[in-house]
C-alpha cells in the first residue's frame, strides 16, 4: 500500500508572541507529554485499567486552541481527553487520581480515562463514542448565545471549543451540528484533530473528500486547514475563530493536521502504520519545534526550558503520589453522583 505521508500547504504562523507566553505554551505542552508518558508507565504496572488513549504528538493542538480561550469558555473532548483537561486547568493530581479510579479524581473515580470532567473549569467531558461530544458542545454554545440574546446577560459571550478526530467527520452528528451552528450563529469552534488514522483505518482510505475543512463550505462557515504540529499556527487561527465567535459571527471549522506517536490505545500493538510514516511525523515533533523556535530566536535560554521540564517532572511525580495515596470509592456510594443533589 502506498503511504500517504505528503504534507500539504497549510496555514502558517507569522505573528510574534511574547516570550512569557511562549514559555507558558511550552510548559503546557511538556505537561501534556510528560503526563501521558507517565500514564503509559502506570498502565503497564497495572495501576490503570480499561482502555487508555494517549495524546503524544498532538500537544500543539490542545495547547494552541485551549490556551487561546478564556476561563469562562467551554471545552468538549473525546476519549483522548487527558491533555485537553490539563490545558483547561484541571490539575494533574485530579486527572491522575481519576485514571487510578480514586475518590479524589475529577470525576470521583467513576469516569476513568475516557470520561474526564470538571464543571469548575467548564470542561464538558470526554466521551467514549466518536461524535458523542459534538451535540453536547453545540448545546453549550446554544445556551451561551441564549443567555446573551434572550436573557440579556451583560457578560461577554462564552465560546465552546469542540474537539474530535478525523474518523468522526463522516458521522451524522458532525454534519447536523455544523448546520445548526451556522443556522443559529453559535459561538463554537469545531476542531478536527486529523491524526491520519481512525483506530486502524487510514483517513485517506475512508473519506471521499479527505480535506475535512472543505466540508465547511457546504454549510457556510469558514473551514481552515492548519499545521497541527505548529502550536503558534494553531494559536493564531484559534484567536481569529474566538474573535469571530465572540462577536456573534458564528462558528469556525479548524482542521489540524497532526499525528499520534503511539498506537490508538495502550492495548494497540500499532502494527498497521509503517515505520517511514511514523518517522516522518516524529521528525516534526511539535515540542521540539517550539523549543527550537525559542532558542533560535533568542526568546529564552536552554536553562529556562530545562527548569520548566524539571518543574513539570516534579508536578507529575506529585500527581502519582497523590493518586496512590487517595482513597478508593466506598461501595456504599455506588449510586452516588448518578443524579444532581437537591
Amino acid at each position: 500500500m502506498k503511504e500517504n505521508i505528503a504534507f500539504p500547504i497549510v496555514y502558517k504562523q507569522d505573528d510574534q508572541v511574547a516570550s512569557d507566553n511562549l514559555l507558558q505554551l511550552y510548559q503546557d505542552m511538556i505537561l501534556g507529554r510528560s503526563f501521558e508518558d507517565m500514564c503509559a508507565q502506570m498502565y503497564y504496572r497495572g495501576k490503570m485499567f480499561g482502555f487508555v488513549h494517549l495524546y503524544n504528538g498532538q500537544e500543539a493542538v490542545s495547547t494552541g486552541v485551549i490556551k487561546a480561550l478564556d476561563p469562562d469558555d467551554y471545552v468538549c473532548s473525546t476519549y483522548r481527553d487527558h491533555v485537553h483537561a490539563l490545558s483547561k486547568g484541571v490539575s494533574a493530581k485530579e486527572v491522575m487520581a481519576e485514571l487510578f479510579g480514586k475518590e479524589t479524581g475529577c470525576s470521583k473515580g467513576r469516569g476513568g480515562s475516557m470520561h474526564i470532567f470538571s464543571s469548575k473549569h467548564n470542561f464538558l467531558g470526554g466521551f467514549a463514542f466518536i461524535g458523542e461530544g459534538i451535540p453536547v458542545a453545540t448545546g453549550a454554545a446554544f445556551q451561551s448565545i441564549y443567555k446573551k440574546q434572550v436573557l440579556k446577560s451583560e457578560e461577554k459571550i462564552s465560546v465552546t471549543a469542540c474537539f474530535f478526530g478525523d474518523g468522526t467527520s463522516n458521522n451524522g452528528q458532525f454534519f447536523e451540528c455544523l448546520n445548526m451552528a451556522v443556522l443559529w450563529k453559535l459561538p463554537i469552534i469545531f476542531v478536527v484533530e486529523n491524526n491520519q488514522w481512525a483506530i486502524g483505518m487510514a483517513h485517506h482510505r475512508s473519506a471521499s473528500t479527505p480535506e475535512i475543512h472543505k466540508k465547511a463550505e457546504v454549510f457556510g462557515l469558514p473551514g481552515i486547514e492548519v499545521d497541527g504540529m505548529d502550536v503558534l499556527a494553531i494559536r493564531k487561527v484559534t484567536l481569529e475563530a474566538v474573535a469571530r465567535a465572540r462577536s456573534g459571527e458564528g462558528p469556525t471549522l479548524i482542521e489540524a493536521l497532526t499525528y499520534r506517536f503511539r498506537g490508538h490505545s495502550l492495548a494497540d500493538p500499532d502494527e498497521l502504520r509503517s515505520r517511514d510514516e511514523k518517522e516522518a511525523w516524529i521528525a516534526r515533533d511539535p515540542i521540539k519545534r517550539l523549543s527550537n523556535y525559542i532558542i533560535e530566536n533568542k526568546l529564552s535560554t536552554n536553562d529556562d526550558l530545562i527548569n520548566i521540564e524539571n518543574k513539570v517532572k516534579d508536578e507529575i511525580e506529585q500527581a502519582v503520589d497523590f493518586a496512590i495515596a487517595s482513597p478508593e470509592p466506598d461501595v456504599k456510594d455506588l449510586h452516588k453522583y448518578l443524579f444532581a443533589d437537591n
